[in-house]
């Protein structure tokens, strides 16, 4: 499978703020950049134009308090959100919500599309009724957007989009600077009871580290292509996390346990979204990609198969898509917005995270996540649940 081509012109577009996932405008929102998405909410200002029932990711509260009350003013639609902690929980949720209607737009990543798709969970966008061209370079045209063309039909528009790579302890951890910081850090035997991961990226993070220095039988990305080979590279991969289990603190699933991994929980290092350092950096963490590359994600919104406010939907979509909106949902995320303009609204408080996060050739070598079809999925759970219950 292959990586996301297009991220070199989203990379030359980009490149010159130093951005990267859940990880760039929180700040500006804190510096009063809401002021430049519009006032917020002010009751009755605009006479109803309906609802929009959105379900995305829980542990953002400025997607509640500020974010949702920017789009109410500036369009009279009001959201009623659903949150849920991760991509697996939404996607059972969109199930039953075949049966409900209770959902009208979701927000996972463009790597899982296909999985919903093929479920029959999504219908096409109308893209008459958004402003495509709004989007930076690369994030919804090119591969990005041949990946999100199932069958001829537009099934995911662009939202945020960032990464995942490595938390340290500035005191504590012995690799700190770019070059050094690998994804081998995870499994040196000095940090043992230290380290915290997701199950499934850990096990990715292995896997392209064993990659790295050769000793897999083929390359590591041919195991999201077909089964048999996913299962001869995740087998080699889990065996060798297995050897490194004592390493780990705490498994996490979504931003607040993740946090609380290293706020509470003893971690030091860890495979992390850079929401999570940004969040953790004046609690003596730094955020660096590792040398084999930060993993990147392009998170997005699906229409539902049912969903009863259609209109709404769109409306949504296309303000996410301004500089305004993609800079305050980006806020809300920490993350990098996908609307041209938005990155304008950044601090300088942020662009030195991120300036710092991504020294020299980081850019260059983000890995994008490749597609992971429902079969992937489904065999990428089963893995995951044996590596926690090792």
């Amino acid at each position: 499978m292959k990586k996301l081509d297009s991220r070199a012109s989203a990379l030359a577009t980009l490149r010159a703020a130093q951005l990267s996932r859940r990880s760039v405008l929180k700040a500006s929102l804190a510096a009063g950049a809401v002021g430049l998405v519009g006032p917020l909410y002010v009751k009755n200002a605009f006479s109803s134009s309906g609802e929009v029932n959105f379900m995305g990711w829980a542990g953002y509260p400025d997607l509640a308090a500020k974010v949702f009350p920017a789009f109410e003013k500036a369009t009279g639609i009001k959201v009623n959100f659903n949150e849920q902690p991760d991509q697996d929980s939404m996607f059972a949720q969109a199930k039953l919500s075949l049966q409900t209607a209770a959902v009208d737009v979701v927000e996972p990543t463009l790597d899982r599309v296909a999985g919903w798709a093929s479920n029959g969970l999504v219908q096409g966008w109308d893209t008459n009724k958004l402003a495509m061209d709004n989007y930076i370079p690369g994030l919804a045209d090119g591969s990005a957007g041949e990946r999100a063309t199932i069958n001829g039909k537009r099934m995911i528009v662009p939202s945020v989009w960032g990464t995942e790579a490595i938390i340290f302890s500035k005191t504590e951890a012995t690799n700190t600077e770019y070059g050094k910081v690998s994804l081998g850090d995870l499994w040196d035997d000095k940090y043992v009871g230290k380290v915290c991961v997701r199950a499934h990226s850990s096990l990715a993070a292995m896997g392209r580290w064993l990659d790295s220095q050769g000793k897999l039988p083929k390359p590591w990305l041919e195991s999201y292509a077909n089964e048999d080979a996913m299962r001869q590279l995740w087998d080699i991969a889990l065996a060798e996390a297995i050897k490194h289990k004592a390493n780990i603190a705490q498994f996490w699933n979504g931003e607040n346990d993740a946090q609380a991994a290293y706020r509470t929980n003893g971690a030091i290092v860890g495979l992390n979204w850079d929401s999570t350092g940004y969040n953790l950096r004046n609690d003596g963490f730094g955020f660096l990609a590792p040398k084999e590359g930060a993993f990147a994600w392009n998170q997005g919104y699906v229409l539902m198969a049912n969903a009863k406010n259609v209109d709404q939907a769109h409306k949504f979509a296309k303000w996410v898509s301004t500089a305004e909106g993609s800079a305050a949902w980006a806020s809300a995320f920490s993350a990098n917005p996908v609307g041209k303009g938005g990155i304008d609204l950044n601090s300088q408080d942020v662009k030195t995270f991120y300036a710092n996060a991504y020294p020299g050739d980081a850019l260059q070598k983000l890995w994008w996540w490749p597609t992971q079809e429902a079969w992937f999925i489904k065999l990428r759970g089963e893995y995951s649940d044996k590596w926690k219950a090792a």
